[in-house]
């Protein structure tokens, strides 16, 4: 198809006011029409896909649930939980991790009391958490976790005995205002972002735009539609439902690769043999060897054909053509 040129205005971006945890930019002059589209989708990707860290679960001494009274702690566990979601922190491991407070009465505990490595920063050490009665003594163990958007404590399963799941938000922007304004050569878009000072407002927004670049990369390399070849019958996926719908917990994947399946929405062994070894290389924080260590689980577990110590030579030439029907083997396709 022959190459269409077209004059298009080329905006430009500028921080037009500045303030803690907040950023007012102008980006203009676009052309008429182009303000909305544009101020939309950079919202719904700045509130939804910026990557943040969390409070994700907490151990309190003598504590069974959330709705237990804390000895010695003016503040039920409903309170303390809901205080402890307002943490702000960053976390530059891809694991979870571990943070403990222990804090001896009386007086206020705040959140700079805790005892965080040198992985995790809190970013609000004043926030306030809980008071303490007398000579009373509250230890907490915390884990921190990166991830996106938001996770619901009732949506979090395979907890430890004591342990309480937290609401965990991980968005490090709350709050996200666009309004277009008309000029005489175009449209001028105001954007205004408000961040919970884990992140300043202009990466984010960068961040944002790098999201939205690689999918509108994608779609601006197709030259002309592609002809879709029709399929044969035998072609179609042939995985069990009994073999699809199994937990990828059965794998007994480390922990760094099976939270990166997780968080990539992969929790079946039905939706993880339907990937070729391409669009699992490309699962984000799922490196070479947490790749191989799939590959080479599966095999074990017969799941996919193979001969264990020999996955990495055989990927590189089934990845273009693999076929999902083609990795059960046969035993486990009678069954």
């Amino acid at each position: 198809m022959e190459k269409i040129e077209l004059d298009v205005v080329r905006p430009r971006v500028s921080l037009v006011a500045a303030g803690e945890n907040y950023g007012r930019f102008a980006i203009g002059t676009l052309e008429r029409g182009h303000g909305s589209p544009l101020g939309n989708a950079l919202r719904r990707v700045l509130i939804s896909s910026i990557p943040g860290a969390a409070i994700s679960r907490v151990k309190i001494g003598r504590v069974i649930h959330e709705f237990s009274t804390i000895p010695g702690v003016l503040e039920d566990g409903t309170q303390l939980m809901l205080n402890i979601k307002g943490i702000r922190l960053r976390c530059y491991a891809e694991r979870p991790v571990a943070l403990q407070l222990i804090k001896r009465g009386p007086g206020p505990v705040y959140a700079g009391d805790i005892d965080a490595p040198s992985t995790v920063e809190i970013v609000n050490p004043q926030h306030y958490l809980c008071t303490l009665d007398d000579d009373s003594t509250l230890e907490m163990q915390l884990t921190a976790e990166r991830g996106r958007g938001v996770t619901l404590a009732d949506n979090v399963s395979g907890l430890n005995i004591g342990e309480i799941a937290v609401d965990a938000l991980f968005s490090p922007i709350p709050r996200v205002n666009f309004v277009v304004e008309q000029a005489d050569n175009g449209e001028r878009l105001l954007l205004e972002i408000w961040t919970d000072g884990t992140v300043k407002p202009g990466d984010a927004l960068s961040h944002a735009a790098q999201i939205l670049s690689q999918h509108f990369g994608r779609v601006a390399a197709i030259s002309e539609p592609q002809e879709v070849a029709e399929l044969p019958a035998t072609a179609v996926s042939t995985i069990p439902p009994e073999i699809y719908d199994r937990p990828i917990d059965e794998l007994g994947l480390s922990t760094r690769t099976y939270n990166s399946l997780r968080r990539a929405d992969i929790t079946t062994i039905g939706k993880l043999l339907e990937l070729d070894d391409r669009a699992l290389n490309s699962i984000r924080n799922l490196g070479p060897k947490s790749a191989e260590e799939i590959r080479e689980r599966l095999i074990v577990l017969g799941y996919r054909g193979g001969t264990p110590g020999a996955v990495s030579a055989a990927s590189a030439d089934a990845s273009d053509d693999s076929d999902p029907s083609a990795l059960i083997s046969t035993d486990q396709a009678s069954a």
